[in-house]
Order: C-alpha cells, then sequence, then structure tokens
C-alpha cells in the first residue's frame, strides 16, 4: 500500500497535480473530543494515538510532504472535509476531482470519500493505496461502499490514465 501510493504521488507531481496530505491529530489530552468518545476515536483515545508532535502523529517519512504540496490542518475526526478547510481549498484552486488514498478504507478513507462525493466533486478511490485493520473490512468495503460513492482503479491504472 505504501509503496503504491509513493509511486501515485511521485506520477501525480510529475503531471502538475495538486498533492495534499491529511493527517489526524489531537492536543494532548484529546481536549476537542467528547469526556466519553466511543468507537473507534474512544480507541484513539485509549491507544495515546495521534498525538500532535508525536511519532504516531507523523507522516511516514516515504510519504513526507515536498515543496508545493499542501498539509490539511485540523483534521480532528474520520472525513476530511468535517473539520478543516478542505473545501474551500479544492474549490479555490479549481479542482474538480480528488484521489484518494490513505489508512483506514472503511473510516477515514470512506468518510472522505463519500463528502466528496456528495460535494459534488469526482472521487477516485485507489483500491491498492488503501488498507484496514482487517482483510475482511478492506474487502467489504471495496466491494460494497466504494462503488457507490467513488470511482475505484489500482494505482497502476491511475498513473496510467495520467500518462495519457
Amino acid at each position: 500500500m505504501l509503496e503504491n501510493t509513493r509511486q501515485v504521488v511521485a506520477a501525480a507531481r510529475d503531471a502538475g497535480a495538486v498533492v495534499m496530505h491529511a493527517p489526524i491529530t489531537f492536543a494532548e489530552g484529546y481536549h476537542e473530543l467528547t469526556r466519553h468518545p466511543y468507537g473507534i476515536l474512544k480507541g484513539v483515545v485509549d491507544g495515546n494515538a495521534f498525538v500532535k508532535g508525536s511519532w504516531g502523529a507523523a507522516i511516514a517519512d516515504e510519504m513526507a510532504p515536498q515543496d508545493g504540496d499542501i498539509v490539511v490542518e485540523g483534521k480532528r475526526g474520520l472525513d476530511t472535509f468535517a473539520s478543516t478547510n478542505l473545501d474551500f481549498m479544492l474549490r479555490s484552486k479549481g479542482i474538480e476531482t480528488l484521489v484518494l488514498g490513505g489508512f483506514l478504507t472503511n473510516c477515514c478513507v470512506e468518510s472522505t470519500m463519500r463528502s466528496g462525493y456528495e460535494n459534488g466533486y469526482h472521487v477516485v478511490t485507489l483500491s491498492d493505496c488503501v488498507a484496514a485493520t482487517s482483510p475482511e473490512e478492506h474487502e467489504n468495503a471495496l466491494k460494497y461502499d466504494f462503488p457507490m460513492f467513488s470511482e475505484s482503479m489500482t494505482s497502476s491504472e491511475f498513473v496510467k490514465a495520467l500518462d495519457a
């Protein structure tokens, strides 16, 4: 997944596409969240994950932002649109197509995909540039959910489409 994504990002940069990174981060103590989180956000709090400035909130070295990339700030939940100015940035740049990769297939990626779809973007989700906590969750999202809200393709199919 990571190597596929690295190759896609390099090809996208070469083609002149805008590359955006949307890391999820929280302040120490998770004061941005309800005092009684549940579901996946309870797991984040219980695991002390994604604390701003910590290793767990860092973008992987292989995916480090480069000059010209945009790091979307303020992602405090699953959907990148919900707590950021992502929509404003996309519209101000005239971007109509989103190409998504990331982690978790059936959580953050799917939430952002759905919002992108509902906000009128053409959404492409790269099936081999996403991952979940289990093969079953990953495959279920790819088979049942992705086709309703995005055009799904592999990283190699996308890179070929960039060259066309």
